[in-house]
């Protein structure tokens, strides 16, 4: 190195298997700062007898402060940034709010999510909820929860078979991707589009910024 040349800028562990999450991480700091390391067990706590924002909230929150407590212990010493992505679906007033998770594979997983969009999608407006976790080197901790409303059109049932057919529900929250074939659907979004596909950048940007991730980053 360089007499008087700044250290080069520490890695950011992105504690998730998710593309999409590695994909928007790469928005906020060169990619090559970047090291993937998920979990080693994919096995975490449900949502089961959930019904309230504030308690499913309450729960994805440790979920990804669990993913980055895991992936900081394996790793030692560095910035760790982990994130947990649900989407709920209902009404509290009804039957109760219902956190969707990934779908099971095809060919199970078609009606499972055939009924997610007959019950909780088509006509109405559901919540893409992501919680975010993040440590620096010398063990701070930092961590939010972001909310998206999602209102999916009613016009359209009859592309459900066509959109059934494709890859696009599986192995994602929710059985679809915003940013995908699903996008013909929806027909309002308010807050954050980035956290629906799973990541808020605003929001990361500024936990980052907190733990002194991006003092010395060129985004």
């Amino acid at each position: 190195m360089p007499h008087g040349s700044p250290p080069a800028p520490a890695p950011i562990v992105l504690a998730s298997r998710s593309p999409r999450r590695l994909e928007l991480l790469s928005l906020l700091v060169p990619p090559a700062r970047i090291v993937v390391c998920p979990p080693a067990s994919s096995a975490e706590p449900g949502f089961e007898g959930l019904t309230t924002l504030p308690a499913i909230e309450s729960q994805a929150l440790s979920i990804a402060e669990a993913k980055r407590a895991a992936v900081a212990a394996l790793r030692g010493p560095g910035f760790v940034l982990a994130a947990d992505t649900v989407i709920v679906g209902g009404e509290v007033a009804q039957e109760g709010l219902v956190v969707l998770g990934q779908p099971p594979e095809r060919p199970a997983g078609v009606e499972v999510v055939r009924g997610w969009f007959e019950r909780f999608y088509f006509g109405r407006t559901h919540t893409a909820l992501t919680a975010v976790a993040a440590s620096s080197p010398a063990g701070m901790v930092r961590a939010c929860a972001v909310r998206t409303q999602v209102t999916f059109s009613a016009r359209h049932r009859d592309w459900l078979d066509w959109y059934l057919s494709s890859d696009e529900p599986w192995g994602k929250a929710g059985g679809y991707a915003l940013q995908g074939l699903a996008s013909l659907f929806v027909e309002r979004v308010e807050g954050s589009l980035s956290n629906v596909v799973g990541l808020p950048l605003a929001e990361t940007r500024e936990l980052l910024k907190s733990l002194g991730a991006l003092a010395s980053a060129a985004r």
